[in-house]
């Protein structure tokens, strides 16, 4: 069902510090920031030749990633993200399977423009998954 890796986020206390680490010291192509206000945060992608890397920063009060701080202030993996054909599909063999899909069930557009649904950590080793429709 799942696809290629998409990306690996990385939640960071310090997003152009971040950018810049990626950027001057180990030589990445890093995009500009940019706004993701229906999932409270401001990302920024890095381009791998293989896949990407999202640094994920606080964008408002309510922000999910600002209490993954608190508990993290140095940052860290906050989830992967893989790819799938069909996300209704994917939705619905994986709630038949006793997977938990986060907030409404319903996929909203991600960073890429395209939809995106969260599984529940605790269903996947502790690891929170993103599923991305390609």
């Amino acid at each position: 069902m799942i696809g290629r890796l998409n990306h690996v986020a990385i939640a960071v206390p310090d997003l152009e510090a971040a950018a810049a680490q990626y950027r001057n010291t180990l030589g990445a192509q890093v995009n500009p920031p940019q706004d993701e206000p229906d999932h409270g945060v401001t990302v920024v992608f890095i381009e791998l030749p293989n896949t990407k890397i999202e640094l994920l920063y606080p964008l408002g009060e309510n922000s999910p990633i600002a209490g993954f701080l608190e508990k993290n202030p140095a940052g860290g993996i906050h989830h992967i993200c893989y790819e799938v054909d069909d996300i209704l599909a994917a939705r619905d063999k994986l709630k038949a399977s006793g997977a938990r899909v986060l907030g409404s069930g319903e996929p909203k557009i991600g960073a890429h423009g395209k939809p995106v649904l969260f599984l529940h950590p605790k269903d996947f080793n502790g690891c929170l998954v993103e599923l991305e429709q390609v």
